[in-house]
Parts: structure tokens; C-alpha cells; sequence
């Protein structure tokens, strides 16, 4: 299950589509049984979770919106502590990369920490689009991610060799181990660029923290599409060198 480098080197299409597909759910608003406004993830699973009779409408919805927003700062940290020590450029780059293993900050403790926060920020995300918008959204970004995670580690175990088969061996994947079995390196984290790159799911997490707690749906999902719509253009006006080197992501 490993993503072409077709993929990769479009990946940021790809997610655009997923998130336009996601939120729009055409097949809500087109054909015989068009519905305008269909209910949203945040909706179906607070009923859902009331109907458990465990909790009340109300505390149901308190409960889905605190798993939400935790979704969303968890995510936001992982991208923002990765990239910090990956570097942004590297991180940005459109073709896979190999220099040296990392073993610094969140790579000590997972292989991917950039693919999992980005999968916490889409969980975090698909409580504001349609219900079956957001499977679809789910199922699609799950399994694209870890087509993305099996081309690239496959790429790094190929350029790499033996070291990349020992830090794969000590780190896990996706399930981070909370004692690292390796020894820091020397790398220093680039706090200032990490922010400037990450500007999305900080600016999301951001979002769903001042926002969340008002249960407006709509004015919380303009807000993360502002700060995704900005984060592509700081995207556009980046351009990551050609001879970047990189690591584990």
C-alpha cells in the first residue's frame, strides 16, 4: 500500500479534493432528493451519543466538541513539533527526499508524527462537514495517508539502508512510545519556521478552541477554510530548494 510518486509530488491537490468533496457532499445536493443543508458529523454524533442514554442532548454535544478541539490541538502540536526539527522546506518539498535519520523531538517517540497530526486535525475537521461528507473525507484521507506513509518509508529504506532499518526497528510508526529506546540527536527545532509553515492546523486548532464553544457550525468552518485557503498561500510563496535534504516524516 504505497502511494506513486505521482502521488506525493500532487499530494496537496489531493487533500484539496478530499476537503472540497468532504464539506460539499454533492451527492446531499444533487438529484431528486437535493437537501441544501445536510446534518452535520457534530449533530449525528451528539444524538448518537445520547441516544446511549449515558448523557443528555446537551452534555453529548459538550462531549463531542471537547474530543474535537483536544483532536485538533494534538494534531496542531505533532505538526508543529515536527517540522520544527524536519524543517519546512523539507516538509514542503513535492518530490521524497533522503538525507540522514532523525532522531530528534517527536521522531524519537514515532516515524510519522507529520502524517498523524495531519490525520488528527482532518478527525477534528470532519465534525463540521455532512455526515456522509465526512466518511467519505475519513476513509479517503486515512487510507491516502498511509499510502504516503508506506511510499515514502519504502523510498527511505531504499536510500538509507541499514541505518533506516535500525531507526525503524527502535521507533514505531503511528503509536508513539512514550520512552524513546534512542539517543537525542543533535538537531535543534526551528520554532519561528515550524509556525510559519504549519499556519493551518495551528490556525484551526486556534479556531476550534475560541470558537467551538458557541456550536456555530458555520461560522467555525469559515474560519478554518480561511486559515487553510492562507496556509496555501504561504504554501505558493514558498519555494523549497532542490538539493533540500530530508528525513523522516
Amino acid at each position: 500500500m504505497k502511494a506513486t510518486r505521482f502521488e506525493f509530488r500532487f499530494r496537496v491537490a489531493i487533500i484539496c479534493t478530499l476537503y472540497f468533496v468532504g464539506f460539499y457532499a454533492p451527492w446531499e445536493r444533487l438529484g431528486a432528493r437535493a437537501n441544501p443543508n445536510p446534518p452535520r458529523l457534530w449533530s449525528w454524533l451528539a444524538i448518537m451519543g445520547a441516544r446511549t442514554n449515558l448523557l443528555s442532548v446537551g452534555n453529548a454535544y459538550l462531549a463531542v466538541t471537547i474530543g474535537a478541539v483536544a483532536l485538533a490541538i494534538l494534531g496542531a502540536w505533532l505538526r508543529l513539533w515536527g517540522t520544527a526539527y524536519l524543517g519546512h522546506f523539507v516538509m514542503r518539498n513535492p518530490a521524497m527526499q533522503a538525507g540522514s535519520v532523525m532522531a530528534s523531538g517527536p521522531y524519537r517517540h514515532m516515524r510519522n508524527p507529520l502524517y498523524v497530526g495531519m490525520l488528527l486535525n482532518s478527525f477534528a475537521v470532519s465534525i463540521l462537514m455532512p455526515t456522509t461528507g465526512a466518511l467519505f473525507f475519513l476513509v479517503g484521507m486515512t487510507a491516502f495517508t498511509l499510502r504516503l506513509i508506506g511510499g515514502e518509508e519504502a523510498f527511505l529504506a531504499g536510500e538509507l539502508g541499514q541505518d533506516y532499518a535500525e531507526y525503524r526497528n527502535a521507533v514505531p510508526s503511528i503509536v508513539p512510545s512514550l520512552r524513546s529506546r534512542l539517543a537525542a540527536s543533535t538537531a535543534k527545532p526551528r520554532w519561528a519556521q515550524s509556525l510559519f509553515a504549519e499556519i493551518y492546523p495551528v490556525g484551526a486548532a486556534v479556531c476550534f478552541v475560541a470558537l467551538a464553544w458557541g456550536y456555530d457550525a458555520d461560522l467555525l468552518t469559515r474560519c478554518v477554510l480561511v486559515c487553510f485557503g492562507v496556509s496555501l498561500v504561504v504554501r505558493a510563496l514558498i519555494s523549497p530548494p532542490t538539493d533540500a535534504a530530508a528525513i523522516p516524516s
